[in-house]
Formats: structure tokens, C-alpha cells, sequence
């Protein structure tokens, strides 16, 4: 809008005796700018190369899921300091698809490992109520500080979210806290110094194995939010980054067939068990890793 011929905010107080022009309304007689419709959106490499990684971690693909092999330290959804992370890019794994694939559950940032994405609103209805109910079996490795007793067990320990300085965190809570249970055991370890542990959570509270191998004794190396100090081995070997791995799952595929899906460790994790001499080899997930 213009008054006496400068330009001026919709806020202007106008004065008797003024002249007003308000543009005219677009018609029909669109300029080759109005033609050409809104401008694409401005490319954006990082996404690009971050699409560019996962399709190469794809571990299954198929009409109705995909199955990622998720790198630690990338988040699944983003936050207010947060704005690459899978989500953003899931457009980069249509694989040729009219949808975009959808998240059916989380891993936290630096957990590594099998993530299932639906590559259709059917298929995710369908995936997540498998994810709702029991029938999705879940397994991680970890490397824990210490050498947990009994080397295997069950831990059925509440837990409670509760604010704190380094974010969101869990706690014991066996008054209010929501039933948490998980069944571990020890596969190899290093004296007392620390173990590696395959881990089956029966429930899905969050940070529920960061907070239940605490609670054990044993808090799963790098993990300084639960396990403080203690969570770290002296010296510059071993990366200090979380060595938590969702090493695979097994589902009932929508299709109506048992999906089982491995993937492998982490290179700070390969490095810790070459550190450790714990076996590296790490090929496909078979049923009886799940029977513990």
C-alpha cells in the first residue's frame, strides 16, 4: 500500500486528504514469475549426504518395511538444537516409492544400530501395533564397566522420567514409576573390568538398558548421564562415545513371515572388543541369541 506515493505498513494512521493505491489483485494475467509457481526449496548437501549414508546402511528393503542400520550420534527426530537427523531425511529413502517412509519406533541419538521404517500408511499401521504389543523381539549388545552379578538374570526395576540439568532422564521408581524389565546376559568379559552384555527388553521405557545397567552395577560404557564417572575406562584406548548396539530384531513381517535382522557393530565398538579381546565377528542374528 502506498500513501502520496511512498510506501507505507498496513499500520499507517491515515489523514483527510491523502491519496491511498493498494495494488491490484492478481488476475488471470499472471507475470512469468507468477507462472513459474512458488520457488523449489534451496538444496540442502548436508541432508544430501546424510541420504546418501543410509541408503547405503539399508540392511532389508521390501514393499512393505526398511530395515537401517542407524550410525550413533544421529538423532531420529529433530529438537531445538536439532535439525538434521533421520526424519529430515527420510524422503531420501523412498527407493522409488509414491510414500514416504514413516518412523515406527526410536533409538536414542547415540545408540546405534537396527531401526524399522514403514514404506506405506498400511504398513505402518500394521508395524505399529506389533511395536505396542509383545511381538517384536529385540536384541542389544552393549560394553558395560565391571562384571555384572549374577552374570545373567532379569532386572524388573520401575522407572520415572525426571527433568534434570543434562536433559530428560530416568530413575528408579518402584512407587510411581512405570514396570521396566530386562533380561540380560554376560557373553564374554575382561576379568571384572568390563563385560560385554546382550541385552532383551521386554518393555520400552525410555533409556530403560542405560538406566537398568546402572542400577546393575554395571553402567554401559560412555554412558556418563547414568553412570557418572564410573561409566569411563582410564586411559585413551577406549572411545568415550555410549557402547550400546541394537545388534537385531525379529518381528512377524506384515506379509506373514518371521523377519530377522542383524547389524553389525560400530567402528568405536570394534575398536573397544579388539581392546577387550572380545570376538568381533558379528554375522547374522540366529533365534537362539534371542533365547535368554
Amino acid at each position: 500500500m502506498r500513501v502520496d506515493g511512498k510506501r507505507v505498513k498496513s499500520s499507517h494512521r491515515l489523514e483527510p486528504g491523502q491519496v491511498v493505491r493498494v495494488p491490484p489483485l492478481a488476475t488471470g494475467d499472471a507475470s512469468p514469475v507468477e507462472r513459474a509457481g512458488p520457488r523449489a526449496p534451496r538444496p540442502n548437501p548436508a541432508l544430501a549426504r546424510l541420504g546418501e549414508d543410509l541408503r547405503r546402511r539399508v540392511l532389508h528393503r521390501d514393499d512393505w518395511l526398511i530395515v537401517l542400520d542407524k550410525p550413533a550420534g544421529l538423532a531420529v527426530q529433530g529438537g531445538t538444537d536439532t535439525t538434521l537427523h533421520l526424519d529430515a531425511a527420510l524422503d531420501e529413502l523412498r527407493f522409488g516409492s509414491e510414500e514416504r517412509p514413516r518412523l515406527v519406533h526410536r533409538l536414542d541419538k547415540d545408540t546405534s544400530g537396527v531401526l524399522v521404517l514403514a514404506r506405506t500408511q498400511r504398513a505402518a499401521a500394521k508395524l505399529a501395533s506389533l511395536f505396542r504389543g509383545r511381538d517384536v523381539h529385540k536384541l542389544y549388545w552393549a560394553a558395560v564397566v565391571g562384571l555384572p552379578q549374577p552374570l545373567s538374570g532379569r532386572i524388573d526395576l520401575a522407572l520415572s522420567k525426571r527433568p534434570g540439568q543434562s536433559g530428560e532422564r530416568v530413575r528408579p521408581d518402584q512407587e510411581e514409576g512405570q514396570r521396566a524389565i530386562t533380561y540380560y546376559r554376560t557373553v564374554e568379559h575382561a576379568g571384572r573390568k568390563a563385560s560385554w552384555l546382550a541385552l532383551r527388553p521386554e518393555t520400552g521405557r525410555t533409556h530403560q538398558l542405560r538406566a537398568h545397567c546402572a542400577a546393575l552395577g554395571t553402567p554401559i560404557l560412555g554412558d556418563g548421564k547414568y553412570g557418572g564417572a564410573d561409566a569411563f575406562l582410564p586411559g585413551k584406548e577406549v572411545s568415550r562415545q555410549l557402547h550400546l548396539h541394537a545388534r537385531a530384531i525379529e518381528l512377524p513381517h506384515p506379509a506373514g513371515k518371521t523377519l530377522r535382522v542383524a547389524a553389525p557393530l560400530p567402528p568405536h565398538m570394534v575398536a573397544t572388543w579388539k581392546f577387550l579381546g572380545f570376538s568381533v565377528s558379528a554375522g547374522p542374528a540366529s533365534r537362539e541369541e534371542f533365547e535368554f
